[in-house]
């Protein structure tokens, strides 16, 4: 433990000393492994980018690594992609925001000096003006100009441990290191005495009283939206069945289950691993629980979503009534929601 330590230790300070890239650079990262939601936070600063009057006419692009995509290198992400080509995540934001370039590269360095070049050979892209970094903040050779770190409600870092005996893949001192703090996944009211032991604990976490000072807290939930048919043939009747079968991939689906349970008696739960690619034999065993339940609605999320369009062969009965539950990052308040707009603006 002491070895990782010193290793994780000297990481961080090869990170202050980095470089950063040549044009603005926004990372959205954490110190544990999953489950802080970087993707809907992702996706909650590429709209305030969009609504900003400072970057709403810009160029913006997103830079991600790809988590278990196929392809090499550095890569422009395209609607009709694959995940085994981009990943789950990156396929996905590139569907939903066409007005935002997105690529994949697991040099970042080298992945925001072609965005910001214009450089990806072939389609004529113009320069891009600002990224947004999935998942950057242990990449020690490239330091972000505003360095966002994310931290789940229900994971509070002095209740956690280093890997692998916990979750935590950096050290909680780190938190010292973010610009802003974002507590993810809250509940939806959230007392002020509640949020000031929030920085109390971040606060010791981070080294003690001071190491946070001038460094804002703030605080979001999530928000699920309506379901939406992941092939163009899904019967919206499903919407109002009673009955819901639900798979899914990530890191944690109990909050999800929680969500359904509202409006669904959930018949059936088939958990995968984190970004599993699904085989004919797992779309059977989907399958084979529709037939159990005729006239239940199958669920899934976004990301799982854009996995199963890469398999070859879907059944009509799956593809009939397969709808995807969305999901957004949401401030508790608009005071905090100002913060972060506020210091995008002075990028």
């Amino acid at each position: 433990m002491l070895i990782q330590r010193l290793i994780l230790s000297r990481a961080a300070r090869a990170w202050r000393k980095a470089p950063g890239a040549s044009v603005p650079t926004v990372c959205v990262g954490n110190i544990t492994v999953g489950g802080t939601g970087k993707t809907p936070h992702t996706e909650l600063i590429l709209r305030l980018l969009q609504e900003s009057d400072r970057w709403g006419n810009s160029n913006l692009a997103v830079l991600s690594r790809g988590y278990k995509r196929k392809s090499k290198g550095f890569q422009i992400v395209k609607r009709d992609s694959t995940a085994a080509f981009a990943g789950d995540e990156p396929l996905q934001m590139a569907r939903k925001f066409p007005a935002v370039t997105v690529a994949v590269d697991k040099n970042r360095v080298e992945g925001c000096e072609r965005l910001a070049s214009g450089a990806d050979g072939s389609d004529g892209r113009q320069p891009i003006d600002i990224i947004v970094l999935d998942d950057a903040f242990q990449h020690k050779k490239l330091h972000a100009s505003l360095n966002i770190v994310l931290v789940n409600y229900s994971r509070p870092l002095d209740t956690d441990r280093l890997l692998p005996f916990g979750r935590l893949r950096d050290l909680p001192s780190r938190i010292a290191d973010a610009d802003i703090v974002i507590v993810t996944k809250c509940p939806s009211v959230l007392e002020e005495g509640e949020r000031e032991a929030w920085r109390e604990r971040l606060e010791e976490s981070a080294g003690g009283e001071g190491f946070l000072d001038g460094v804002p807290i703030l605080f979001t939930t999530v928000e699920y939206c309506e379901p939406v048919p992941v092939f163009p043939e899904a019967d919206t009747r499903y919407n109002y069945s009673k009955t819901a079968l639900l798979f899914s991939g990530i890191a944690d689906d109990t909050p999800l289950r929680a969500h359904l349970s509202d409006t669904y008696k959930i018949v059936g739960a088939m958990k995968f691993p984190d970004h599993h690619a699904y085989s004919r034999g797992d779309i059977g065993q989907v399958a084979a629980a529709v037939h159990k339940h005729p006239t239940a609605a199958l669920l899934t999320t976004e990301k799982d979503a854009v996995r199963v369009l890469d398999c070859k062969s879907v059944p009509a009965e799956i593809r009939g009534r397969l709808f995807a539950v969305p999901v957004r990052a949401a401030f508790l308040d608009e005071a905090d929601r100002q913060v972060l707009q506020q210091r995008l603006d002075r990028l």
